[in-house]
């Protein structure tokens, strides 16, 4: 919908804007990727990480989007997170909620989705909310309520091997209902092909048999739109970015849109590209990368040993910034990343790759770089906390689910945080092109 720039002029002027929408996002990369999404729909849209500040105020913002690092957190600790987020958008006036999650439905049996889902309807005194993770442009899909990956069990997908939180099941429903006492239903696909109106008359049916939380069966971006006109009144819906765009766009076709994104910096120093993830489209993104720059892959075993590993990836990458980005990676093979687990652990393995590709950033920004590229989502965490970085101005999407962002703060840097899923074989010196 276009909007006569007087008017975007004078929206933006004003010194007290309520959000049109507040977002909940339980890790760093999905939060970027949730934002690129308001971003695409129209809406000027702020990331902060973690709680905000008592007198922070977004009044130049439409949207704004709170990150946790909580995919992989116990339920107690995701739904205490997420409570104080909640009373954050709340206190700047947000309209509506969103919780965000992945669209591959990150969530063991001990998962957290559902607590937190439950606490959010009981917090805003709301009886009834979709759990809608649908990506159809990436190939996530539900059908009959069984989440696929392109035309792939989720089970049969390769998230059975997730290293933080492996999916071994494709049953939303049943996946959902072992996390909370709230009841678990489905809006089936014959219903949303009807439309938005026939989505409305059944959440009113499944209210009454006391339904509160709604799976639904979500094929093509039609069904999307009409899930999202459906929900126009609702206080509160969850799930991917995907419906999170729909969401956005209907605010945008009500509201206007607003100014486009700049950049308030051009990147001087140096840039180089992260990678934690196992992922096997982050597998396919350093093996193409490797093939034309500098790389180097972090030894795991002596990371965890002790050896000065951080200084030496460091020490490496300086010899090459002045002349072209390099790659510090931790990606390793299915089978290779089981011969790690076995000797070490999940949990330990983890944590030494994150913790020494935040240590490699601190290095490497103190020295000078200005762009950092990171892939996969616990990693990014760890970078954005380990820099301090208190927030993001997004610009717009690299691919999809990947924006261009500026760190709020001094001095500001040009960050990529990529879910491991996302991007194509390129990804990384496309990433690198759009920051220049």
């Amino acid at each position: 919908m276009d909007v006569p720039y007087a008017q975007l002029q004078l929206k933006h002027q004003k010194q007290h804007m309520v959000l049109s929408i507040g977002s909940i996002a339980d890790d760093y990369t999905g939060a970027a990727d949730l934002a690129s999404m308001f971003v695409q729909a129209g809406l000027r849209t702020v990331q902060w990480f973690g709680p905000l500040p008592k007198d922070q105020s977004f009044n130049t913002y439409d949207a704004a989007v709170i990150a946790l690092k909580t995919r992989s957190a116990p339920a107690h600790v995701a739904v205490e997170q997420s409570n104080e987020a909640l009373n954050s958008l709340q206190h700047l006036g947000a309209k509506k909620i969103f919780f965000k999650y992945c669209s591959t439905f990150d969530s063991t049996e001990d998962g957290n989705i559902g607590p937190v889902a439950a606490s959010l309807l009981d917090r805003l005194q709301a009886r009834q909310t979709i759990i809608c993770p649908a990506f159809p442009g990436n190939g996530r899909t539900v059908y009959l309520g069984h989440l696929f990956v392109n035309g792939c069990l989720l089970n049969e997908s390769g998230m059975q091997n997730h290293p933080l939180n492996p999916m071994t099941d494709a049953n939303l429903l049943r996946i959902l209902q072992r996390q909370t006492s709230k009841k678990v239903g489905l809006i089936n696909y014959e219903v949303v092909q009807q439309g938005w109106d026939a989505i409305l008359q059944r959440l009113a049916v499944l209210q009454k048999e006391n339904v509160q939380l709604v799976i639904c069966d979500t094929l093509c971006d039609d069904h999307l739109a009409a899930l999202a006109r459906a929900v126009r009144n609702s206080h509160l819906a969850t799930g991917g970015s995907a419906i999170g765009y729909w969401l956005a766009r209907d605010i945008a076709e009500q509201n206007g849109t607003s100014l486009p994104w700049k950049r308030k910096s051009d990147p001087t120093g140096g840039a180089v590209v992260l990678s934690g993830s196992c992922s096997p489209a982050t597998q396919r993104q350093v093996a193409c990368f490797r093939q034309s720059r500098p790389s180097m892959a972090l030894d795991v075993p002596g990371i965890i040993r002790g050896d000065a590993c951080v200084e030496k990836c460091i020490d490496w990458a300086a010899n090459y910034l002045g002349e072209s980005p390099v790659l510090i990676y931790s990606s390793p093979t299915p089978s290779e990343l089981a011969a790690i687990h076995r000797q070490f652990g999940r949990r330990l393995a983890a944590q030494a790759v994150e913790s020494a590709l935040a240590k490699i950033a601190q290095g490497l920004v103190a020295g000078g770089v200005t762009t950092l590229v990171v892939a996969g989502g616990e990693t990014s965490g760890a970078v954005i906390d380990a820099l301090q970085i208190p927030g993001l101005s997004v610009g717009p999407s690299i691919e999809t689910g990947v924006p261009l962002t500026e760190s709020l703060g001094t001095p500001p840097l040009t960050l990529v945080l990529k879910s491991g899923n996302f991007g194509g074989d390129n990804f990384f010196a496309k990433a690198l092109e759009a920051a220049k």
